[in-house]
């Protein structure tokens, strides 16, 4: 084929591959590589005539695209598949927090992130979805019972997960908070969006399954003594706007891990009105008076 009749999305590769390496961006979702095509089609001389299908082609053979598919768990086997591409070497991370819009990492996967224990996570990453926003409960009408009823039942913990390459991403359908305490953590060449310490312990305690237990909840708290802020421990706490009284299990692990008292008496200076729970369903259990709190035997 004579020179003047290359096609021209070929004598504009190089530009092209050299736009994708300095984005710094791994993960790719469809509409976005539509959408590259669409906005740089007149600055790499692109005929008009230049798909999707043949662009992608290109990419995938003269660069390093990939195209990828997140499948839905045994749980949900009908949920939506998931078509990514992704450029280089891609984390895991950086996978599932394209699954849906606004997402960030939480809970154990923060823990991990943060290097707040020593545990080794499993293939599974925790993957927050904000809900809609809904109207604050209000903690005046509160009654023991109510707190003893919630808490003599398991914890409901969500059950809609997804597959990629040996990872299983399980997607917590979260309180909502405008993102509340969600940063970039470096990773590699890489950005993750995850919770930052001071509110990752916060959701561990909220929901101590996701960290792989009250053990291991405690030990990231002994890991987080040197890593975070009290002051905005307390400050996201109230953001929130529980209604059950979390600070008293957060003063709890906090005395437990070693903290200075006067760190953890700023949790009971709250004040403790009801007898709280450190986690549900608790068999075995001692009670703490000093922080009017049930938890397990032996913690």
């Amino acid at each position: 084929m004579a020179r003047g009749r290359i096609p021209k999305i070929q004598t504009a590769t190089p530009e092209i591959l050299r736009y994708f390496e300095s984005r710094g961006k791994r993960v790719f979702l469809p509409q976005e590589m539509n959408h590259i095509l669409a906005s740089m089609r007149a600055q790499w001389r692109l005929a008009a005539h230049t798909g999707l299908a043949e662009f992608i082609q290109l990419l995938s053979s003269r660069g390093k695209l990939r195209k990828i598919e997140v499948a839905p768990g045994a749980a949900h086997p009908h949920a939506r598949r998931f078509t990514r591409y992704t450029w280089g070497a891609a984390s895991p991370y950086s996978v599932g927090l394209t699954l849906f819009k606004g997402a960030y990492l939480s809970h154990g996967t923060a823990v991990f992130l943060h290097g707040l224990n020593d545990q080794v996570p499993r293939r599974l990453i925790y993957v927050n979805h904000e809900q809609s926003p809904k109207p604050a409960g209000d903690a005046s009408g509160l009654t023991q019972q109510a707190i003893d009823n919630a808490f003599a039942r398991q914890q409901r913990l969500s059950s809609l997960a997804y597959a990629y390459d040996g990872t299983t991403f399980l997607l917590l359908n979260g309180k909502s908070t405008g993102r509340l305490e969600v940063g970039g953590l470096e990773l590699d060449t890489e950005v993750i969006e995850a919770t930052k310490v001071e509110r990752t312990l916060i959701d561990i305690v909220v929901r101590p399954a996701y960290a792989g237990g009250v053990n291991q909840v405690l030990e990231a708290f002994r890991g987080a003594k040197e890593k975070m802020s009290v002051l905005t421990l307390l400050a996201t706490l109230k953001k929130l706007k529980y209604v059950y009284p979390y600070h008293q299990a957060i003063g709890f692990y906090m005395q437990r891990a070693g903290y200075a008292a006067s760190d953890f008496g700023r949790l009971k200076a709250i004040g403790m009105a009801h007898d709280f729970h450190l986690a549900h369903g608790i068999v075995q259990r001692e009670y703490s008076a000093e922080w009017r709190l049930f938890h397990p035997k032996g913690l």
